[in-house]
């Protein structure tokens, strides 16, 4: 792709609260294809077509955290790609007063606020901890600003729906594989749930592939993959949306391993008839969905 401007086509969201805290974005581990995986950074990524760091930042931001705040540039700096490459990242200041375990988390583990000391003691991505120490060396304590509340159902501003995958694997004899998850997982600790993940940037069906390769070590042809089964869901009114895809594949090679150890335990072959508990909920309601021939459900709606 070609960049037609000259600003850096990375970006990243710097947001500080009122007490001169943090927030910061911990990222997957064990995945060498994303930059400084299992370090905690800050919201952000790569201008895409003709964007302006500015419209790429604020994308990025609304994306990861479905926020949309007040944002000005602050610095410039020097990061390595996954593939050692260097590049650079416009890095813009906001200020923000909101819980952070509150905010949807479509990538890596979760968002915490730290205040710069904290960060010590932390797996810091390079470049960001060197933002932080500019930040404390040059800017004062921002005041607070009005917290960023999520548009309520049925009406405001366009709202960013999460897109998660799900893969529904059923051998020969009915029996159907689930990973249990970690019991320090922030979602669903200790709870049988389908292979999934989040779509990045990419199409569903790629997701699903990429997904079986990473978590578990399968090979999966696109060409096998076909949906059963979508959940729109919601939390609660005003939270994060989310659309759930659950596809079936034909056929698959490899034995499912554990690949990434830090999110599921233990993947295992149950029988349809008797599935292991507790399972995910909106999962337990897809697979009732697709046993009854349903495309579609509805959750957490008001």
């Amino acid at each position: 792709m070609t960049y037609l401007s000259a600003e850096p086509r990375g970006t990243a969201a710097l947001l500080v609260n009122s007490a001169g805290q943090y927030l910061l974005h911990l990222r997957d581990a064990n995945k060498p294809h994303i930059c400084d995986p299992g370090t905690w950074s800050i919201p952000g990524g790569d201008r895409e077509g003709e964007e302006t760091s500015r419209e790429a930042v604020e994308r990025e931001l609304l994306e990861e955290t479905g926020l949309s705040v007040p944002l000005e540039p602050f610095t410039v700096v020097d990061a390595h790609g996954p593939d050692g490459a260097t590049g650079r990242i416009s890095v813009f200041l906001g200020t923000w007063d909101g819980d952070a375990d509150a905010l949807p988390c479509p990538e890596g583990i979760m968002f915490r606020w730290f205040d710069a000391a904290k960060t010590a003691w932390l797996t810091m991505c390079p470049w960001t901890a060197d933002v932080i120490a500019l930040h404390e060396r040059t800017a004062p304590v921002p005041a607070p600003r009005p917290e960023s509340r999520p548009a309520q159902a049925g009406g405001g501003r366009p709202r960013m729906n999460t897109v998660g995958v799900h893969l529904c694997l059923q051998r020969e004899d009915g029996s159907i594989l689930f990973g249990l998850r970690h019991p320090d997982c922030v979602f669903a600790p200790s709870t049988f749930q389908l292979l999934s993940g989040h779509c990045e940037q990419e199409a569903a069906v790629s997701c699903v592939v990429r997904e079986a390769a990473e978590e578990a070590g399968l090979v999966i042809d696109p060409a096998d993959v076909e949906l059963v089964h979508v959940v729109h869901m919601v939390d609660a009114p005003g939270s994060q949306p989310m659309m759930a895809l659950f596809f079936r594949a034909a056929r698959w090679r490899g034995t499912p391993v554990v690949r990434e150890p830090d999110r599921c335990v233990s993947w295992g072959w149950w029988p349809a008839d008797a599935l292991p508990q507790p399972i995910v909920p909106y999962t337990a309601t897809a697979l009732d969905g697709i046993r009854a021939g349903r495309i579609y459900t509805e959750l957490g709606w008001t």
